[in-house]
């Protein structure tokens, strides 16, 4: 088999469980389809980092269980018959499906209905798979605390992973939470298994797309300076630069296809920032749309070729809020 041929294969093999029974199991035509949307030249070496860095990035159904799994076992039986899981999410479905999941784990580990607990427990948690700019955390948190008026809680955020600067907002947004931290007494911690850097302080080790200078041009961007490559998820320096300069490309693209673009629909991902979020972190069960649109946007097998939806072929066809 050639290099194309074994990165393809490699690469299906990473996300075979992407969305599964949500729709069809990714192949090697798949990859191929996607990959083709990219000048030639440039197809097998962006093959060959993405191959590196799904191998760190995406998270399969059964590694989420297991991380989950890790969550639960670390506090005693005890601890979870009397603590409350909240189910308070505002948009998407990712803390159902979580908490459906560590239910499981619940019954098996403790036989513990996940309903029926935590009747005189201060502790809550909040579960959900990863944070990217924790906007959303700190919005639910928000709203719930105001609606309860709780007093004397504890809550622990559980995910999987989270970026650096998204735990600064919710650092931020826990000294105060609308003025009632102080009057309340709320504790707030995060637990995570992975960090991925993305504050702009720290721009040249980070774990997302940032683009060295002369990629992108724009009032207020800060380029990364590539003189040291650290990065705990890009093979090296050459293929990191590789997938940004692409991505970009890409995503720049894809904005000229949309009458009305979101504001904040940026080439890297969705994000106030330029050029957009940059993330690569993906889960079997969706595709954040804080990645690069490259990898996310379009739906051609529902949409004819001259609607903004048709013109781009999605590795990752993404499951948005209102499904």
């Amino acid at each position: 088999m050639t290099e194309r041929g074994d990165l393809l294969a490699s690469i299906t093999s990473t996300i075979k469980d992407y969305r599964a029974g949500d729709i069809p199991e990714p192949t090697p035509d798949h990859v191929d389809r996607w990959v083709r949307q990219f000048d030639g030249e440039v197809q097998v070496p962006m093959l060959r980092e993405l191959d590196f860095v799904f191998k760190r990035t995406y998270v399969s159904k059964s590694r989420v269980q297991q991380l989950f799994r890790a969550f639960v076992d670390h506090f005693t039986c005890d601890f979870w018959r009397a603590a409350h899981i909240l189910n308070i999410q505002q948009n998407g479905t990712s803390q159902s499906e979580i908490r459906k999941l560590v239910g499981d784990i619940l019954i098996e580990k403790c036989g513990l209905d996940i309903d029926r607990h935590g009747v005189a427990g201060e502790d809550f948690v909040y579960f959900d798979d990863a944070i990217f700019t924790g906007n959303r955390v700190i919005q639910d948190l928000s709203d719930w605390i105001n609606k309860s008026a709780l007093k004397g809680i504890k809550i622990r955020i559980m995910v999987i992973a989270i970026h650096n600067y998204a735990e600064y907002q919710i650092d931020v947004a826990n000294k105060d939470f609308n003025g009632l931290k102080k009057q309340n007494q709320i504790e707030v911690k995060i637990w995570r298994i992975k960090n991925f850097e993305n504050r702009r302080t720290y721009r040249d080790r980070s774990d997302v797309l940032w683009p060295v200078p002369g990629v992108y041009d724009s009032d207020g961007f800060s380029p990364r300076m590539p003189e040291r490559h650290n990065s705990r998820i890009f093979s090296c320096e050459s293929g990191r630069q590789l997938l940004e300069r692409e991505f970009l490309n890409a995503g720049v693209r894809i904005q000229g296809f949309a009458t009305t673009p979101d504001r904040q629909l940026k080439p890297l991902g969705f994000s106030p920032f330029e050029p957009g979020f940059g993330s690569l972190f993906v889960t079997y069960r969706n595709c954040p749309n804080n990645c690069p649109l490259a990898l996310w946007y379009g739906d051609p097998s529902s949409y004819p070729e001259s609607h903004p939806l048709g013109k781009w072929y999605p590795l990752f066809p993404r499951k948005g809020y209102s499904s």
